[in-house]
């Protein structure tokens, strides 16, 4: 009978523990529904950052851009409109609101968000019309 050198036993044994580690944490955390970007617990492990500034970081091609009024919009698919309105749709727990001066994200207390959707090609915004044609942005606040 053959005999199995030690090394080989420990390298076995560092190999299922690290494969156990790794499965241990994956389970702990919660399942995304398809399409979210952002959850409350990514708010919540970034500390004093804005929802614009979250949506950049998460989101490829997403832009901010600063109005002359102070205020800031996000551009999802670029400058594509005639009439100048390149916002996206916001939907706030299935209420589409109506363009704001100061921007819809304003409004929302940040600390009340579950889960950000971005929604970008035609296909998933063509449920929206017209309005969703800049892109929608689906936010689901906590309920209590």
């Amino acid at each position: 009978m053959k005999t199995v050198p030690r090394a080989a036993w420990v390298a076995c044994f560092l190999l299922v523990s690290c494969s156990h580690r790794q499965a241990a944490s994956d389970a702990q955390t919660e399942p995304r529904p398809p399409g979210t970007v952002l959850t409350a617990d990514d708010i919540r492990r970034s500390p004093g950052q804005s929802l614009e500034q979250l949506l950049v970081a998460r989101v490829p091609g997403l832009t901010v851009q600063r109005c002359a009024d102070g205020g800031s919009k996000l551009i999802i698919r670029g400058m594509n409109t005639i009439e100048g309105n390149d916002e996206p749709l916001f939907v706030v727990n299935g209420i589409p609101l109506s363009p704001a001066a100061g921007g819809n994200l304003s409004a929302i207390n940040i600390h009340d968000i579950e889960t950000v959707q971005v929604l970008r090609d035609a296909a998933a915004t063509s449920a929206y019309g017209v309005r969703g044609s800049n892109g929608v942005i689906i936010i689901r606040t906590k309920q209590s």
